[in-house]
């Protein structure tokens, strides 16, 4: 093993550990996201991709293109699971650079000083409890609902469809919770001024996606 990958091995393990503690002490998880050097940046870059690409497969399973797939004769169970990886894949790496661009520039507005990087990683991080949901709503919608939930006038138009709807928008409330947090641990700010930055960040994300829905 050479110096620089014993250097580099326990910041490693030490991000790794931090991924999976994101959803139980936030706080202490982006308040490390202040050491924003190169050594301690590529030491997190492989767990925060996962979360990102995991993010984005859940996050196009809920669009409103998902929910007509199997209209689509030539579609079966397993090319939508395809076509989720790789739509998937692209969805949550742009939105991973247009949200963290978003916020950083919305950030630098109100006097923060950090780095288009640091906003990303934030980003990246807040991402986690939509990479959870593709691993428990998901099996569960589809265990209930089967095919019907990428297929118009399915047994998913009824009550069960709309908690299942209410439980994604959940996810996606804790994941914004937790981007506040992560803006208000990285600059120190207090919670209105942090929720005030994420708002604006995420109005415009917001408006695509309801665009998108109509």
């Amino acid at each position: 093993m050479t110096a620089q990958a014993q250097r580099t091995a326990p910041l490693e393990r030490e991000w790794l550990l931090r991924t999976l503690l994101v959803l139980q002490r936030p706080r202490a998880v982006f308040a490390a996201l202040r050491d924003d050097d190169d050594a301690g940046a590529a030491a997190r870059q492989e767990p925060m991709t996962a979360l990102v690409l995991l993010a984005g497969v859940a996050g196009v399973l809920s669009t409103s293109v998902a929910g007509h797939l199997l209209d689509d004769p030539d579609f079966d169970g397993l090319l939508v699971a395809v076509w989720a990886f790789l739509g998937g894949g692209v969805y949550g790496i742009a939105a991973y650079w247009l949200l963290g661009a978003l916020v950083y520039g919305v950030a630098y507005a109100f006097g923060g000083l950090g780095s288009y990087r640091r906003a990303r990683h934030v980003v990246g991080f807040a991402a986690a409890p939509l990479a959870l949901s593709l691993f428990i709503l998901w099996p569960i919608g589809i265990a209930a609902f089967g095919g019907d939930l990428f297929r118009s006038g399915g047994s998913d138009g009824g009550n069960g469809g709309g908690v299942f709807t209410l439980a994604q928008l959940a996810f996606g409330a804790w994941a914004a919770t937790l981007l506040v947090i992560g803006v208000r641990a990285v600059h120190g700010w207090t919670r209105l001024r942090s929720l005030a930055v994420v708002a604006l960040a995420l109005a415009p994300v917001a408006l695509l996606v309801l665009v998108e829905r109509l």
